[in-house]
């Protein structure tokens, strides 16, 4: 028993790696809309009823593939070295913090895309929005506490929902997803320097 319940946990792993893979790959060469679930089923080699057992729906298994991809981002900024990890001034934190979510969206940015189609066009209205999902949750928690750290005066809650709002307004995430994080990166620093009331250099 012990053997075969080992064997079915192998099985369920190493399916799991499959459809995360085929996601991937499918979202790299074909538009967010295309990619259903049963074409991620059909490239991964498994039943549309493994991934809808899995993940539990399109938009779950868009979100699991961004949360493989957001892990490293959260552990360098809990544990890795600063500016983005702890030990430097909230205004460095927050522009390398920024910096980061640019460059990570702009590696996933039909991925993103897909996950956002998934959350517009999802049949059950019981799934939880963006502001519960939980990569959103700690990308806000962790910005909304740079900010009230540099600037206790202002309603940093309101700020950090704005700053990352603007990941999904079209005309900055068409240029995300055009490779373009720099140029963003670098008006992040200029919005945080402004609002943190120190002078970028």
């Amino acid at each position: 028993m012990f053997r075969m319940e080992r064997r079915e946990r192998a099985d369920a792993a190493r399916n799991r790696q499959a459809i995360l893979r085929a996601a991937e790959e499918l979202l790299r060469r074909y538009p967010p809309e295309e990619v259903s679930v049963e074409r991620v089923a059909a490239a991964a080699g498994v039943g549309k009823g493994t991934v809808f057992h899995r993940f539990g729906s399109r938009t779950g298994l868009m979100l699991e593939l961004m949360t493989e991809r957001a892990r490293e981002l959260e552990q360098a900024v809990t544990e890795g070295p600063p500016p983005l990890g702890p030990g430097a001034a909230p205004v460095e934190r927050l522009v390398a913090f920024f910096a980061a979510v640019a460059e990570l969206a702009a590696r996933n940015g039909n991925l993103m895309a897909a996950h956002e189609h998934a959350v517009v066009t999802r049949k059950s209205h019981a799934e939880q929005p963006r502001q519960a999902n939980p990569i959103y949750v700690f990308w806000h928690r962790h910005a909304s506490r740079l900010i009230a750290e540099g600037r206790p005066d202002v309603d940093a809650e309101q700020i950090a929902h704005m700053l990352l709002g603007t990941l999904h307004m079209e005309p900055i995430a068409s240029r995300l997803r055009a490779g373009e994080h720099e140029r963003l990166a670098a008006a992040f620093a200029d919005l945080v320097h402004g609002l943190l009331g120190t002078p970028k250099g």
